[in-house]
């Protein structure tokens, strides 16, 4: 019988085997949550880092990290990330991560930490792989964004926890950034504060988006973007 982590990998990779990353990507929402984790990377790193991208899918991530002057890594259990045309490692980022000790300057975790099976060996293998002073950028949806905590108070479940959607029945580990940021503080990583992209409001009719509240309010956004450094 397969291991809980292995059915999770393979749950993701049926789950995921498309043009995944390309499609978030044309949607701001998406577009704002990467550009701010690429911020903290950049201003954390020194030009021509090298930064591990974790569920590097096609390379689109990688893309823009070097568009940023630093040096990416693909990093990905799907074999077509790996010919993305950066240097590319095969992994599973729910298992031992393949690189020595205090390898790297930067890892970026995008969207990954809620679809693993045991998030604090993630976090442990990040903090053991990174360099004094390095720094890994989670990405992460958040379960309590404002219209879920409403959602809560009249018995609905939030939405990050829906077992029957389409692809949010994946995410396995869902955060606040409180728990996020103990998770962090457990193995040994100092957090920073928490940024968000959109505060989303949804009904029937279509959705009602904020910036301005999320980069006031980021517990209250829809995605939690968070840095965490290795201390020197």
């Amino acid at each position: 019988m397969r291991r809980p982590q292995a059915r999770a990998t393979a749950a993701n990779t049926r789950g995921y085997a498309g043009d995944e990353v390309a499609g978030y990507l044309r949607d701001r929402y998406h577009r704002l949550r990467v550009t701010l984790a690429l911020d903290l990377l950049t201003e954390h790193l020194p030009a021509a880092a090298t930064v591990l991208d974790l569920g590097a899918g096609g390379g689109e991530v990688c893309a823009l990290l070097a568009g940023r002057g630093l040096r990416p890594v693909a990093c990905d259990a799907v074999p077509a990330a790996l010919h993305s045309g950066f240097p590319a490692v095969r992994l599973d980022v729910g298992e031992v991560l393949p690189f020595r000790d205090r390898a790297v300057a930067g890892i970026f975790a995008g969207e990954i930490i809620e679809h693993v099976y045991d998030p604090a060996l993630l976090l442990g293998e990040c903090h053991r792989v990174l360099r004094p002073g390095g720094v890994l950028v989670v990405t992460t949806p958040n379960l309590a964004p404002a219209q879920d905590r409403l959602r809560f108070l009249l018995g609905r479940a939030p939405r990050q926890v829906d077992p029957f959607h389409e692809y949010l029945r994946l995410h396995i580990r869902p955060f606040t950034y409180p728990l996020l940021a103990t998770g962090m503080r457990s193995v040994g990583l100092v957090p920073g504060p928490p940024r968000s992209n959109q505060v989303v409001w949804r009904t029937r009719f279509g959705e009602a988006r904020s910036t301005w509240l999320a980069r006031v309010l980021p517990t209250l956004g829809g995605s939690l973007v968070v840095a965490a450094v290795r201390p020197s």
